[in-house]
């Protein structure tokens, strides 16, 4: 699930503050710029479409950029720093991370879960994710293979990516890959990506019979795309 990757046709170049990569996609319309970090920014050249023209695109949305980085700050998911007290999604639910100690040790509580600090001041950001991507490679797996099993569908291996413009992705050889934040989601959101993915057993594209298909086996399947449109740029998609 999420727009197909474009060809890389360049390690990137500095302009200001800014890293630009630039990418290749013959079957874009036009030139597009998304913000992907507070140093980054990712341009699509259309098909006939130049490097110079590409830049000189970025040098007109200066402003535009500047703005997008200043909001990306502001949204938790994007954030570089996660301090005390700060919420995130966990299981579809906003949970505040709480600095606290066990016999001296700082930890922050997350759905019952303990995760222990080295420092009570460090920016909590990176503790709580290696968790979370912990945790959806102990449960994802788990849970596809269950759902393709109640579906009768054969997969080959799921596998658990930090994807920052997929929630989902199915190859033709049966790998079913999976973006670990859907453990922030809630439990029927994230069984229906899985099973977006395991319908592609069966059709490997985005075909009404496709969706009949999606329909069938997840008739919640509209209301969890959008609570996916609605979050996915507060758990730093995008």
């Amino acid at each position: 699930m999420g727009p197909t990757g474009a060809e890389s046709v360049g390690a990137g170049e500095e302009t200001g503050a800014c890293e630009v990569v630039l990418r290749r996609n013959p079957r874009a319309r036009r030139y597009t710029i998304r913000v992907k970090g507070p140093r980054l920014v990712c341009v699509t050249i259309p098909r006939g479409g130049s490097r110079r023209e590409a830049m000189r695109f970025v040098e007109k949305s200066r402003d535009w950029i500047e703005a997008q980085r200043r909001r990306r700050a502001e949204v938790v998911g994007h954030a570089e720093e996660w301090p005390d007290g700060v919420e995130i999604l966990f299981r579809g639910e906003w949970c505040r991370l709480e600095v606290r100690h066990d016999l001296g040790r700082p930890f922050v509580e997350l759905g019952g879960h303990r995760i222990f600090l080295a420092d009570a001041a460090i920016n909590l950001k990176r503790p709580v994710e290696a968790f979370l991507k912990d945790l959806a490679r102990r449960e994802l797996p788990g849970r596809t293979r269950h759902l393709a099993e109640r579906q009768g569908i054969a997969i080959s291996r799921v596998s658990v990516r930090n994807q920052s413009s997929r929630w989902g992705s199915c190859s033709s050889r049966g790998v079913i890959s999976l973006n670990w934040r859907l453990v922030q989601t809630p439990g029927w959101v994230c069984d229906y990506v899985i099973i977006h993915e395991l319908m592609h057993r069966r059709e490997m594209n985005h075909s009404a019979r496709f969706w009949r298909l999606v329909d069938a086996a997840c008739p919640r399947w509209r209301e969890a795309e959008v609570w996916l449109d609605g979050q996915a740029f507060q758990l730093g998609m995008g």
